[in-house]
């Protein structure tokens, strides 16, 4: 219970959708704690040339399945965070092409990253390096054998390369859109990425970053907003892209944090914010000082009961989330509720003040009015 509320404390929050990364052989990896999304149709933690990648791909998949509805930069998105981690870490050229190629586990069966599966080589090593069984490939993470019947040229080089950004993502659009999906409808979003990977898990995760990268995507209706509430609300904007902080943040703007979080994250030496120092941030540009830790700002202002639902939040309110909905005292994040089911939060260790979807995050614990 220590550890529980010392947790709590400093607001840290893993939204539902945390990236898994997995290695395609039908199968789920390890977990890692990659980042998540930010405002206006961009997304802090995708490199600019793969979202320009996923976006162009979009463009160009009704060439190759003209029946297709409802392919969206999000779900590509959502796949390639999951799988790849959108490439971080690796170079993207302009042409697309990304260096060091990206290889998953040897799918020998030997245990290792989860490999419980033998996959006999089908390329020779054309493809993944080695002629001693298949490996995934690519930031989409493509079997050889798949990739070798869906694979696309997206970059307009006339080759089908899966360790390139244009042609991985054009690829996974294709394969995704089937004979012809209607991806608006849930249903068949869902059978699209069951049969990228069919595991109830991976379909989890891949939908949670979805869901936040489209809440990303689109820009608040706030034109009706005035007086004290389009204060906080502005305040709380112009700081999107500010880099989360453990313990940073406070009345009068970002600031340095502190040490640790329990996962060892440290914000000692970044200047930023934390879920509780943004909303300390945005509120006192109206004259309400809140206290410190998100458990504490819920004993502020009229509290709006968990069994009311989302719905019944408005523009400016606090909106908490707990290991125990129902107990405050293990309230661990709190964000600033917009509208259309979106709020704006320092989510956690490695991203950056951003959009959210409310029901991104798991244990909606109600929220707060406090004007």
């Amino acid at each position: 219970m220590v550890a529980l509320l010392l947790f709590a404390a400093v607001c840290c929050a893993a939204p539902v959708g945390n990236a898994i990364s997995a290695y395609v052989a039908l199968k789920t990896g390890a977990q890692n704690d990659g980042g998540g999304i930010a405002e206006g149709g961009s997304a802090a933690d995708i490199p600019p040339r793969m979202l320009t990648a996923y976006k162009k791909a979009v463009q160009q998949v009704g060439k190759h399945v003209p029946k297709c509805q409802g392919m969206r930069w999000p779900i590509l998105a959502g796949i390639a965070k999951v799988e790849s981690n959108h490439a971080i870490g690796h170079s993207i050229a302009d042409n697309g092409d990304i260096r060091p190629k990206i290889y998953g586990v040897l799918l020998n069966g030997s245990g290792v990253g989860g490999n419980t599966t033998v996959v006999p080589d089908s390329d020779g090593g054309k493809w993944d390096g080695t002629s001693q069984g298949d490996r995934a490939v690519g930031p989409f993470q493509f079997l050889p054998s798949t990739w070798e019947s869906i694979g696309q040229d997206g970059n307009g080089d006339h080759i089908a390369d899966p360790q390139n950004a244009d042609d991985a993502a054009l690829s996974a659009a294709v394969y995704l859109c089937g004979n012809g999906r209607d991806l608006t409808q849930r249903a068949q979003l869902e059978a699209a990425i069951l049969e990228y990977n069919h595991s109830q898990e991976y379909l989890s995760n891949v939908l949670g970053w979805i869901d936040q990268y489209t809440a990303a995507a689109k820009d608040p209706d706030l034109k009706n907003l005035s007086g004290t509430v389009r204060t906080v609300i502005d305040a709380a904007l112009s700081q999107r892209g500010v880099p989360y902080s453990w313990g940073g943040g406070d009345a009068s703007g970002p600031s340095y944090g502190s040490c640790c979080t329990p996962s060892g994250k440290s914000g000692a030496g970044i200047r930023g914010f934390d879920c509780s120092g943004l909303t300390t941030y945005a509120y006192a540009r109206v004259g309400i000082s809140l206290p410190r830790t998100a458990a504490e700002q819920a004993g502020v202002g009229r509290r709006i009961p968990a069994s009311l639902g989302t719905q019944a939040l408005k523009t400016g309110d606090l909106v908490f989330y707990a290991y125990a909905p129902g107990r405050d005292a293990t309230i661990f994040h709190v964000g600033i509720y917009l509208t259309g089911g979106q709020m704006i939060d320092a989510a956690r260790p490695g991203t950056v003040v951003r959009l959210d979807a409310v029901d991104a995050m798991s244990g909606f614990a109600g929220g707060a009015r406090l004007l």
